[in-house]
Formats: C-alpha cells, sequence, structure tokens
C-alpha cells in the first residue's frame, strides 16, 4: 500500500464560503472511515490547518459530497459536511445553503447532469434536510458559465448567477415549523422564537442580550459573556426541539434580530454557531425570513413585513444583504411557507486530487477484507 491516496475533488466557491466538492464514489463508504478522510483532508483538527486544503475558518473548512440519485425526479444527493477546524469532529446534521449552490455547477462538471441549453436546471436532492432544491445553472456553449455580472455580499467581484428554488424546506430537522407549537418563549429569560425552516434556529432580539443588532464580526466575536450565554441558550433550544444534546452540533443555528437601518426588511446578526458568520448563510436567511413573515414572533416590531404571497425578502448583515423571495399561502392557523428562493453565485477555483495518508483508509480496507 503507499503511503499517501490521491482523491479527486474540485475546490470550489458556493456563496460565501469555500470548500473541495468529491463525488460520493471516491469516498469511503464506511461513515468513520470517510469522516477520518475528510479530517485528514482538511487538516483537522488543527487551528490553520496547515497539513491540509482547508482555509482556518468554519466558512471554509466544508465539504460537499454530491452522487447520482435514484431518486423521481432528482438529479443528485449532496450531503452537506461541516469539518470543524481544531477539533476532530464532522458535522452532518445541518446543511449549506452556500455551498448548495455549487453542487448544480459540479454535478455538470462531472458529467453526472448533461447541459440541456442555456440554462441547465438540476435538481438536488439535500440529504442533511431530505429536501428538494432546484439549481438553474447557465450553461452557455456547451458548458457551465462562471464569468458573469450577478453579485452577492460577502464574495468579491462578479459572477454567473446561480438560481436556488428551496422546496420541502419547512421542518427540516423536526418536522414542524415551530417545533414547539409555540411562535415565541423564553430561554434564560430572553424572548425567542424556535423555528425550522431550511435548519433549526433559536432567534432572538439583539437588544434582549445587550446588543444593538449591527455589531461587527469582529466586534461580537470578541465578547465570550455574550457567547458563552447564547451557547448555554442554544443547547436548551434544542433540548426543546427536540434535537437532544447539541453540544457537539452545529444546529440549532442562532441568530439575533434588529430593525433595518438600510431599507431592507430586517437586520440580522448569524452565528454558526461558535462565531458570527461574516456575510449570512442561505439556509438562515430561509429561515430568518420566514420569521420575519409570521406576526407574533420576536420579529414584532423589528421586521419591514411585505405584503402579499410573493413575498421579497431583505436580510441586512455584516457584509451586505441577502435578498430571500419566500412563497406563503395563508391558511386557518396563519400564513404557510411554501417555498423560498435565493440568488448565489458559483466558481470553480481548482480541479485535482487531494492526498490523505493511507492509514485513514484503513478501516474501509478491513471492511472490505471481512466481506
Amino acid at each position: 500500500m503507499t503511503k499517501q491516496v490521491a482523491i479527486p475533488c474540485i475546490l470550489m466557491r458556493g456563496g460565501t464560503s469555500k470548500g473541495p466538492y468529491f463525488k460520493a464514489s471516491d469516498l469511503p463508504a464506511d461513515i468513520a472511515t470517510r469522516d477520518r478522510v475528510l479530517l485528514a483532508a482538511m487538516g483537522s483538527p488543527d487551528a490553520r490547518q496547515i497539513d491540509g486544503i482547508g482555509g482556518a475558518d468554519t466558512l471554509t473548512s466544508k465539504v460537499a459530497i454530491v452522487g447520482p440519485s435514484k431518486r423521481e425526479g432528482v438529479d443528485v444527493d449532496y450531503l452537506f459536511a461541516q469539518v470543524s477546524v481544531d477539533k476532530a469532529i464532522v458535522d452532518t446534521s445541518p446543511s449549506c445553503g452556500n455551498m448548495l449552490s455549487g453542487v448544480g455547477p459540479f454535478a455538470i462538471e462531472s458529467g453526472m447532469v448533461p447541459v440541456a441549453g442555456e440554462t441547465t436546471s438540476v435538481v438536488i436532492f439535500d440529504e442533511n434536510t431530505q429536501s428538494r432544491i432546484e439549481s438553474i445553472v447557465q450553461t452557455g456553449d456547451g458548458a457551465v458559465v462562471y464569468d458573469g455580472n450577478a453579485a452577492i455580499s460577502g464574495a468579491p467581484g462578479t459572477s454567473a448567477p446561480v438560481r436556488l428554488n428551496f422546496m420541502d424546506i419547512v421542518g427540516s430537522k423536526t418536522g414542524a415549523l415551530l417545533p414547539t407549537g409555540k411562535l415565541t418563549e423564553e430561554i434564560d429569560g430572553v424572548t425567542v422564537t424556535l423555528i425550522d425552516v431550511a435548519v433549526p434556529m433559536m432567534l432572538f432580539r439583539a437588544a434582549d442580550l445587550g446588543k444593538t443588532g449591527y455589531e461587527t464580526k469582529k466586534e461580537l466575536d470578541a465578547d465570550k459573556d455574550f457567547f458563552a450565554r447564547m451557547e448555554a441558550m442554544r443547547r436548551e433550544a434544542g433540548r426543546r426541539m427536540g434535537l437532544g444534546d447539541v453540544a457537539d452540533k452545529v444546529v440549532p443555528k442562532a441568530a439575533m434580530l434588529a430593525k433595518p437601518k438600510d431599507g431592507g426588511t430586517i437586520a440580522a446578526r448569524y452565528f454558526v454557531p461558535h462565531n458570527t458568520h461574516a456575510a449570512f448563510a442561505v439556509t438562515g436567511g430561509l429561515c430568518v425570513s420566514s420569521c420575519a413573515v409570521l406576526e407574533g414572533s420576536v420579529s414584532d416590531g423589528l421586521a419591514v413585513r411585505p405584503e402579499g404571497h410573493d413575498r421579497l425578502i431583505v436580510i441586512e448583515h455584516p457584509s451586505g444583504v441577502l435578498d430571500v423571495t419566500l412563497e406563503t399561502r395563508d391558511t386557518e392557523n396563519g400564513i404557510d411557507i411554501v417555498k423560498g428562493g435565493l440568488l448565489r453565485t458559483a466558481r470553480k477555483l481548482m480541479a485535482g486530487e487531494v492526498y490523505v495518508q493511507a492509514a485513514v483508509l484503513q478501516a474501509e480496507a478491513e471492511l472490505q477484507g471481512a466481506a
């Protein structure tokens, strides 16, 4: 056996995140072995990830695993893995909508989905949330187009747009819009809304934890007492939402809300969960937007609620804004969230092989030998 093993991948920027995209067939089937491979590939656990291709930040220590789908009406299956930078933890409980924006282009680049014309629709099954997303990719000249005029906050320059239409987003992990059945409740004396749209979240008003809601990432990350209190609340929120002990999980996520300052719908800061997101997560944007249209939630008095059933929600965040479209309908019990959409961009950065030490594949080899 060689001392190192080469695994094909494409390094891509997806939205405001970055990481390697792997074919599922190129990774071990055994989950424990697969996780060791991902840790080795990214260089974790190590604060600098110096022995891998991770970027020493939660936004650049992400992995997308993609394979052809056997589900009817679905092109590819997508599994997202958040690889901890400084701990030997691979968490597949959340999804990542930013990395999702690169799945369509990767599926086309990898030959899983043929080019259909000027644009190509790729229907993705998100294994993390058990939901479907349509990704509309620009494919002029018979290949993925990355150059374009679309700009998103948190990523420099412009690129070709990737349109994401999210379906089946309500109750992604808990099976319910409001897992506890309440629009608001108190945790540690703070009013929160526990909501699950694309990702389970605990939302609270910034002022209730002594913040304005307009702080920078640097300012918030420096406040260790704030994070300690929020983490204790988040763990209790996870228990109430039926997620069990979430101490070593990144869901539920948390966000704090404030009145918009620059003409948006609401201002928000998103936590991932132990530091502040430099921009805003796609799944978190869908969840916060849903809360913003729910009367009686913690968004009351803060959000500028748009009218109608096809709503544009503009979230103001540290790097700019995130535009979310929500399709809603009225029910006897209030508003029902039908689907949500966002415009993202993605770019292929590098294609090749990442090398890991052969020892991390030992368990897989032993399993195959036993078979």
